[in-house]
C-alpha cells in the first residue's frame, strides 16, 4: 500500500523498474492499477512474482541490498527496515538476528514491496518521514507458524514504542511491512506544519465493507527551516513531595533517557504551594522515563502528550585561547548560524586553572571565534 500510494502521488514507474532491476531479483512485475476502494480512487501498486521458494535469512537479504546498486540513501532505507522486520521476529522466536529467516516477507514480492518503497522515496527526494498512529484490531490470522492473534506477535513487536489506537474491528489492518517501514523510517507521528504538493492513495488487495482499505501519503514542503522530531512530554503534579529528593529525581529522570528534566513552582488548589516535574525525552524512552518518575517522586500518576519540537542544526568548532583550546556550540537555521556560545566545562576548567573569572573566560572565547 506504501508503494502505491508513493506512485498515485507522483512517482514515476519506469524510473522504479529501472532501480528496482539493480536488485537482480528474477520473475517480478510492477503493474500499477487504478481501483476502487469503497467509493474511494486508489492505486494498487500491482507487484507479483513467479516464485516457490519464500523462505529468506535475513543475511542473505541484507547482503543483496548491500551489493545492488541502488542509491545509498535507499539502500540505508531498505536495510534499516529489514533490520527492524530481524530484530521483531528474532524477538518473538528467541533466535539471534542472524538465524532469522522470513516467510512472507522473505518471498521476492515482499522484497521488491519494502525495496522498491525505499527506492520511490528517494526517487521523490523526501528527506523527512511522519505517520499517523496505528491501529490497533482483534481477531486471528493465518501464518507459516500457525493460527496467530491479530496483530501478529512481530507486528505488535514492530509497533513497541510508537502510538497505537484500539479499534474496535476484526482483521489484519497492520502488516509487519508496513509496520517496519513506518517504525523504522519515521521521524515521528505528529505531522509538522508544510505546504502540501501532493497526495496519493494507496490501496489494498481485499476491498472489505464500511472501510476504504487505503493508505494515504502527503507529500509537502517544510515550512520551517530548522530540524523537526517528535518528543515527548511527561509531567506529574506534586504537593507532598521533599525538596531535597528533587535533585536525584532529576538526576535518574536523566539517566533513564530524558532530554531534559526539571521542576516548576506552582500554586494548587486552596492555594496549596507545589511543584510540577516535566520530563522531556524520545517517544520511545516515554515507558522507562514514566516509571522512573513514579519511582523517584511522591506522585501517584504521570500525564504525557507527545509533541513536534523544531530545533537548531548544531555544529561544534574549536576556538583557540591564550589558555589553549575551548569549544564553541554553534546553531543553525538553515544556512544561517543565530546562536554561538562556548562550552560552559571548557570555561570553567580553564576559569580554575589560570585564576580567571568564568565571565572574562566567556568574553575571550567570544571575541576569539567572531575574530
Amino acid at each position: 500500500m506504501v508503494l502505491g500510494a508513493l506512485l498515485d502521488a507522483g512517482l514515476d514507474v519506469a524510473a522504479l523498474r529501472r532501480e528496482l532491476g539493480k536488485l537482480g531479483l528474477p520473475g517480478w512485475s510492477i503493474e500499477p492499477a487504478t481501483v476502487r476502494r469503497s467509493g474511494l480512487r486508489a492505486t494498487h501498486a500491482g507487484v507479483s512474482a513467479q516464485e516457490h521458494h519464500h523462505h529468506r535469512h535475513y543475511s542473505d537479504i541484507a547482503a543483496m541490498i548491500e551489493a545492488s546498486e541502488i542509491s545509498s540513501h535507499a539502500k540505508t532505507m531498505a536495510l534499516a527496515v529489514f533490520r527492524r522486520l530481524g530484530e521483531a521476529e528474532a524477538h518473538v522466536h528467541g533466535v539471534s538476528l542472524e538465524e532469522v529467516h522470513f516467510h512472507e516477507v522473505g518471498a521476492v514480492d515482499s522484497i521488491v514491496d519494502i525495496v522498491g518503497a525505499c527506492i520511490g522515496l528517494d526517487l521523490l527526494g523526501i528527506q523527512e518521514i511522519y505517520g499517523s498512529a496505528l491501529p490497533w484490531t482483534h481477531g486471528r490470522v493465518n501464518t507459516d507458524h500457525g493460527l496467530l492473534p491479530i496483530p501478529a506477535p512481530a507486528t505488535a513487536e514492530l509497533m513497541r514504542g510508537w502510538p497505537v489506537e484500539a479499534v474496535d474491528a476484526e482483521g489484519e489492518w497492520v502488516t509487519p511491512t508496513g509496520a517496519a517501514l513506518l517504525t523504522g523510517l519515521a521521524a515521528g507521528s505528529a505531522m509538522p506544519s508544510m505546504t502540501v504538493e501532493s497526495t496519493g492513495y494507496g490501496a489494498g488487495t481485499r476491498d472489505p465493507e464500511g472501510r476504504p482499505n487505503v493508505l494515504r501519503v502527503v507529500i509537502g514542503q517544510s515550512s520551517a527551516t530548522g530540524e523537526h522530531d517528535q518528543i515527548t512530554e511527561l509531567q506529574a503534579n506534586l504537593d507532598d513531595m521533599n525538596p531535597e529528593w528533587m535533585p536525584r529525581a532529576v538526576e535518574a529522570a536523566l539517566e533513564a533517557g530524558a532530554l531534559d528534566a526539571f521542576f516548576t513552582t506552582v500554586v494548587g488548589k486552596k492555594g496549596r504551594p507545589g511543584f510540577v516535574f516535566t520530563a522531556l525525552c524520545r517517544d520511545a524512552d516515554r515507558q522507562a522515563v514514566a516509571e522512573c518518575v513514579l519511582r523517584q517522586t511522591t506522585s501517584l500518576g504521570v500525564r504525557y502528550r507527545s509533541m513536534d519540537r523544531l530545533k537548531l542544526r548544531r555544529e561544534t568548532v574549536t576556538v583557540e585561547t591564550l589558555w589553549g583550546p575551548v569549544r564553541m556550540k554553534l546553531g543553525f537555521l538553515g544556512e544561517e548560524r543565530v546562536n554561538a556560545a562556548p562550552e560552559y566545562e571548557d570555561c570553567r576548567q580553564v576559569s580554575e586553572r589560570a585564576g580567571v573569572p568564568l565571565k572574562d573566560v566567556y568574553a575571550t572565547v567570544q571575541a576569539a571565534y567572531l575574530q
